[in-house]
């Protein structure tokens, strides 16, 4: 395992957990116990990895993303900053998952159709959701408890359901918006206005609660 050159905060890895030594961990990054961390991942700085997660060989997290306990990303998918996914998610990989080929062999990575889920920064994917890649989760978006995603997240947007659905709008804080005018919301936690356009919401800035 190596480290980010210049890392100025301790690295923590549990006893129990198994780290690759080519994966590349970021200052302030915490390994739980039981997780496996393959070769070739590469987290960014202050990431916190749960107890008995999976990351396949060459996932990539950017700084600050947190995976809580036994969630399963396989390769190759890709965080950006500041990410959450919940317990349990779990992101595909395979457009044709087989155990054998036609032909009767055993498949092997080799013989799979790699295809990966990409999370845009400040996401959070709820607990239990299953991601079916390929798809791309907009920034700030929220995959609610239990969804399964099969197709392209819009920016900001509440996804919920199976197969999931945009419900809500939501802001970076998380919270709901509330509807303020026509194309228009409003975050009641940060009183940022958001507004929408022919099916994207765009932050307009902030004002005074």
């Amino acid at each position: 395992m190596t480290t980010d050159a210049g890392a100025v905060r301790a690295i923590w890895i549990a006893p129990s957990a198994d780290v690759d030594p080519r994966a590349v961990l970021g200052d302030g990054s915490t390994v739980a116990d039981r997780a496996q961390v393959r070769e070739f991942a590469r987290l960014g700085p202050g990431c916190a990895i749960g107890r008995a997660v999976y990351l396949g060989p060459g996932v990539i997290l950017g700084r600050q993303c947190t995976v809580q306990d036994f969630a399963l990303l396989y390769e190759p998918t890709l965080l950006e900053e500041r990410v959450h996914v919940g317990p349990g998610a779990v992101f595909t990989n395979d457009r044709y998952p087989r155990a054998v080929s036609p032909a009767g062999r055993r498949k092997t990575t080799a013989d799979w159709d790699l295809v990966g889920v990409t999370v845009r920064t400040g996401a959070s994917v709820g607990a239990n959701a299953v991601c079916v890649a390929p798809l791309t989760i907009g920034r700030w978006a929220v995959v609610a408890d239990g969804s399964v995603v099969t197709a392209d997240v819009p920016e900001y947007a509440l996804m919920d359901g199976i197969p999931a659905r945009r419900v809500h709008w939501v802001g970076q804080s998380g919270a709901r918006l509330n509807h303020v005018g026509p194309g228009l919301f409003r975050c009641p936690v940060t009183g940022a206005h958001y507004g929408e356009h022919n099916g994207t919401l765009h932050p307009l800035g902030f004002a005074p609660r």
